[in-house]
């Protein structure tokens, strides 16, 4: 029996048979039983719901550069295996969306695409800093997405023609140079920056080349004297050849460790010892280890995040696709969604006297 007040504030019995109590004690046991049903279906069924998701579906790879570059081409190449490791093997569509050294590309993945897993970002290196440093680009945050990983990463090395005088890193700081760059706030500008501030090098730096061939083209006519170029860079095209005829010396690595490739150059542990500086310089080179990182909006369901996450494991242990990626001249080097995320909370564990250094570096003298 249950009890309760009446409108008259008298007492009132309400009297439950016991018909009525066996049905409500079933269908409480059968609620019972369907909660425990669901919950063995979801756990059992987890990659057939992912599955049915993406059956039949447009996987978009938002790339932050124009088609016919090396990160579109990469993409392109990454996409075609990519999808086969997705449960359902949606389609791939690469939709360039350039602008801002790929910050507009990053912003749009962040706040205007769709977070249900159809969407993925190749974005940039510079994107997990240059938000740090840049309060006009707070549209994006690379805390706020979540990392699938990064496919290489980039090494940087200072180099000049032997006719400058400049053969050895020793001489950067006791002959003066001249050194071509391609946009103000990019890497090949910075670097060397950061050697006139904090090494006492002394190199002008000359910006807006529109690339690679325009530098080097002024290197062999005289109007510079060298640049700081990747290391892959030096490994193919006319940098082998100059180098092999000894018109060309690399003079210093810009890391902490030189790579197999050039490992008699020596690197900047010998140069830059203040714990104060390193940490700038991390800023910088931090972002290397993630040379090509690849993003979903934040609020992907768990479940599709784990897919293109082990989609993602799948693709860069894929034989073919690493035959592939080394055919096309661009050999992965590649790290998991985890590793660029505590790149990222490196990054922005940086002190603020150091992100202030940057800051004055970077924007200046624009």
């Amino acid at each position: 029996m249950v009890s309760g007040q009446g409108h008259d504030g008298g007492s009132r019995i309400i009297t439950e048979t016991g018909t009525t109590m066996k049905f409500r004690t079933a269908i409480r046991a059968c609620a019972a039983l369907l909660g425990i049903a669901a919950m063995a279906m979801t756990g059992s069924a987890f990659g057939q719901s992912v599955e049915n998701f993406y059956h039949g579906k447009t996987l978009t790879l938002v790339v932050s550069a124009d088609a016919g570059t090396p990160t579109d081409i990469i993409a392109r190449q990454f996409a075609r295996f990519f999808v086969n490791y997705i449960p359902g093997k949606p389609r791939a569509v690469v939709m360039n969306v350039v602008g801002a050294g790929g910050m507009v590309a990053a912003a749009s993945l962040q706040s205007r695409q769709p977070n249900d897993g159809t969407v993925i970002g190749f974005l940039q290196r510079n994107n997990l800093y240059i938000p740090l440093l840049d309060p006009r680009q707070n549209r994006f945050d690379p805390r706020q997405v979540r990392w699938l990983g990064s496919l290489n990463k980039v090494e940087y090395a200072l180099v000049s023609m032997t006719r400058s005088g400049v053969t050895t890193a020793d001489d950067l700081t006791k002959k003066k140079m001249y050194i071509g760059a391609t946009g103000f706030a990019n890497e090949d500008r910075t670097l060397p920056a950061l050697l006139d501030e904090y090494l006492g090098a002394k190199m002008s730096i000359v910006p807006g080349y529109t690339g690679r061939g325009e530098v080097y083209l002024a290197m062999q006519r005289g109007e510079v004297d060298g640049w700081a170029s990747t290391i892959d860079g030096l490994q193919q095209g006319e940098p082998v050849r100059m180098l092999a005829n000894g018109k060309m010396k690399v003079l210093l690595h810009l890391g902490w460790k030189s790579p197999a490739p050039f490992q008699d150059v020596p690197n900047l542990s010998a140069y830059i010892t203040s714990p104060d500086v390193k940490e700038l310089f991390n800023l910088f080179l931090l972002p290397f280890q993630a040379g090509r990182p690849i993003a979903v909006p934040k609020d992907v369901p768990q479940d599709r995040l784990d897919a293109l996450r082990t989609a993602f494991a799948k693709t860069i242990a894929d034989p073919e696709f690493i035959a592939a990626m080394t055919h096309s001249g661009f050999p992965i080097d590649p790290i998991d969604g985890s590793a660029v995320e505590k790149i990222v909370s490196r990054l922005y564990a940086t002190p603020e006297p150091q992100l202030e250094s940057a800051r004055k570096l970077i924007f200046s003298s624009r």
